[in-house]
């Protein structure tokens, strides 16, 4: 007998409202969290660029100085509080400062600035209040250079209560210009106030951004389906298994170009290539876009993940759509061709990594199918 039957058992519809109110409940806790977080963070960030910019007007010298304090505090910052502090995230940090000078922050809290050092909990809770926005938004409008635009943009948000998404979409579609343009400006704001369904963000997606994430100190490696996650999982162990050439370097590794956030499924180091392998997973037909995502991919681990004496990276893109799998090797770009052709020579044939994508997709399915069937046994 289920518990739905059982006599003692609530009437199902008293039981689906409780069910309902605290799956409300919680998603309210989430994203009071969410917004709490993202305010502190935006606060402490534009705290750390008052400091930055206090102490270049105490010790500016050189022309360089402010390059080589960043550069310092980036190293020093890494080491003692781990990632999120990489130079060119401290370079925001300052430009977030300036764009949102002390005068106007102080009459939006009604309070005094404390000496540098001083900052406390009480501090950081008031500074909290002045940035009602997520960081993520807060990086997207520093990279609208209009001031009146800015301010434009900054003011939708917060009456629209755009998310992170539809404020950078419509960063990208021009909408203060096109507004400003408009004859019907009061319908084109109405019009930009509805949000499209790629606009929208859960609780659970907007506490696992990866720049809360990195503010607090959290490992970020979560794929977007479980299914997904359990094909890069099989992918990966595949690979090892191949011999010793293959060493894991990381998964879902991140990377940020701009302000706009990326991850690579895997990441291998390959001894006998010497060189980086970036693999990357997509549950569909292949795209000409994933060969351009790849490019990028590795356009920057060329450029920030490769040490001194290592052949440029190379990149493996793996599809699956319904009854079919297509392997790709993102070769294209590379200057050399002997070394694109030693690449295809010792890495796994298409072959045998398309069979191997196929057959995981398979057993997992199957194994999908035993546990929805179990659990309507025990039901």
């Amino acid at each position: 007998m289920s518990l739905s039957t059982d006599p003692g058992f609530p009437a199902q519809p008293v039981y689906t409202a409780m069910q309902r109110d605290v799956v409300s409940l919680v998603e309210t806790a989430r994203q009071t969290a969410a917004r709490h977080i993202n305010a502190l963070m935006s606060a402490t960030y534009w705290e750390i660029g008052r400091r930055i910019i206090e102490t270049e007007q105490q010790g500016r010298e050189r022309a360089d100085y402010g390059d080589a304090l960043i550069e310092r505090l980036s190293r020093d910052l890494t080491k003692s509080l781990g990632r999120g502090f990489s130079a060119r995230n401290l370079w925001q940090m300052r430009a977030f400062h300036l764009a949102w000078p002390a005068s106007q922050i102080l009459q939006t809290v009604s309070a005094e600035l404390p000496e540098s050092g001083s900052a406390g909990p009480d501090t950081l809770a008031r500074l909290a209040t002045a940035f009602p926005l997520p960081w993520s938004a807060y990086v997207a409008l520093l990279g609208v250079q209009s001031v009146q635009a800015r301010a434009f943009y900054e003011t939708e948000a917060l009456r629209s209560g755009w998310s992170v998404r539809q404020l950078k979409r419509q960063i990208d579609t021009q909408f203060f210009e096109r507004t400003a343009l408009s004859r019907d400006k009061a319908q084109m704001l109405n019009d930009g106030s509805i949000p499209i369904a790629s606009d929208e963000m859960s609780a659970q997606e907007a506490i696992k951004d990866p720049f809360v994430l990195e503010f607090l100190d959290l490992k970020d490696t979560y794929s977007e389906s479980d299914f997904e996650e359990a094909l890069i999982e099989r992918l990966a162990d595949f690979l090892l298994e191949l011999g010793d050439d293959f060493t894991f370097v990381g998964r879902q590794r991140r990377l940020r170009i701009d302000d706009r956030w990326f991850r690579v499924d895997l990441v291998f180091f390959h001894r006998t290539l010497r060189c980086l392998v970036l693999a990357d997973l997509k549950v569909r037909r292949f795209s000409y876009a994933d060969a351009g995502q790849m490019q990028l991919y590795l356009n920057y681990a060329k450029d920030h993940w490769m040490k001194p004496g290592e052949n440029p990276p190379v990149g493996l893109i793996l599809t699956a759509s319904k009854g079919e799998s297509e392997v790709r090797y993102a070769l294209e770009g590379l200057s050399n061709q002997v070394l694109a052709a030693e690449y295809r020579t010792v890495l796994p044939d298409e072959a045998v990594l398309t069979a191997a994508l196929e057959q995981s997709q398979q057993e997992l399915a199957q194994r999908k199918l035993q546990s929805i069937d179990s659990e309507a046994e025990e039901n």
